[in-house]
């Protein structure tokens, strides 16, 4: 009976602990306006905004609603769609001053690439198994300076996609 109770305790402390939900380190010079995108549910897109080795903007899609753009509308847009069942469980890139290249990758082995790769490389991933890229943020002055991801165990039942 011991036993049972030590590791109810134990579970609750660790779900009270966050263990579902990690945060990886801003990158970049974090300069400038900050933003954060985030929604409910499942991100279902992403659109980058790029020219030559600067990153200058990012938008995300929770369901079929895209988020306000975090930076500016510069140079090429890349907007990749995530399959049904598919989720960002990876986001790479290089950073100087300003974010130069960035490559978001999913479960299915798929991947955004944006930029061109210049600086010191940073590489971001969830702490969980099952957790998946739930918000980014950060910083833009001109280019984006800054990028951060956050990562979470997310439920179908939050899902406004209707899967």
């Amino acid at each position: 009976m011991h036993y049972i109770i030590l590791a109810s305790l134990l579970a609750a402390t660790a779900f009270a602990g966050g263990q579902f939900s990690s945060i990886n380190d801003q990158v970049g010079s974090g300069s400038g306006t900050a933003y954060t995108l985030q929604g409910q549910g499942h991100i279902t897109g992403v659109r980058v905004w790029h020219s030559g080795n600067l990153i200058y903007g990012f938008q995300l899609r929770f369901g079929d609603i895209w988020s306000d753009r975090a930076g500016l509308a510069t140079g090429l847009i890349e907007t990749f769609e995530l399959w049904d069942d598919e989720v960002i469980v990876q986001v790479s890139g290089t950073w100087s001053h300003y974010i130069n290249w960035i490559q978001f990758v999913t479960n299915r082995g798929r991947s955004l690439i944006a930029g061109l790769p210049s600086g010191q490389t940073f590489n971001m991933y969830p702490q969980h198994p099952k957790a998946e890229l739930c918000t980014i943020s950060g910083r833009y002055h001109g280019a984006i300076t800054g990028f951060a991801a956050q990562w979470n165990v997310i439920s179908d039942s939050n899902d406004n996609a209707g899967k």
